[in-house]
């Protein structure tokens, strides 16, 4: 039971001060933070416990710094590794785009808001936007490309680059 109660309250943790003012400045990470992070990217529901045995501190001393590594950003929440086609969105793609300047923010919020985003980038080249987003099929990607996105006004042009097979890479020990 305790053991059920520090992963309600570490998984809590996670959902912190999303959207509340400015995050502190950086503190820089230890050998044992590091491992922390490595571990919680492998495995998101790892335990407080099994986080301690695993770095060799006690409860308290990973509790504290989880707490830290979330309060100060670095660590910005859990989730689960999705593949995507088993869960009914076997079309995935990224979509360069061409926006008006200064409109990244606005349209960023914009992208936010659209069914199957799952990545986006403010980046320098070509194109200024890169978005990843998976459908469930092409008709879907189609829509999404031609009657959503195009629709923006900011949105000066669009590029789908469409993915034939992808793999999340596992982090490195």
């Amino acid at each position: 039971m305790a053991e059920r109660r520090g992963r309600v309250a570490f998984e809590q943790m996670a959902e912190g001060p999303e959207g509340i003012g400015p995050l502190p400045p950086a503190r820089p990470l230890d050998a044992i933070d590091q491992d922390i992070l490595r571990m919680l990217q492998a495995d998101g529901r790892a335990s407080i416990r099994s986080v301690a045995e695993r770095v060799h501190v006690s409860r308290a001393n990973a509790y504290a710094r989880i707490n830290r590594l979330v309060e100060d950003g670095v660590i910005r929440g859990f989730g689960a590794r999705v593949n995507h086609e088993r869960a009914g969105h076997g079309t995935s793609a990224y979509i360069t785009l061409q926006i008006v300047q200064n409109s990244w923010r606005t349209v960023r919020e914009q992208l936010r808001q659209l069914p199957g985003a799952s990545h986006i980038a403010l980046v320098g080249g070509d194109f200024d936007v890169l978005l990843l987003v998976h459908t469930p099929d092409n008709r879907a990607l189609r829509e999404l490309v031609l009657t959503r996105l195009q629709a923006i006004p900011e949105v000066l042009g669009t590029r789908t680059l469409l993915v034939f097979e992808e793999e999340d890479l596992e982090p490195q020990s």
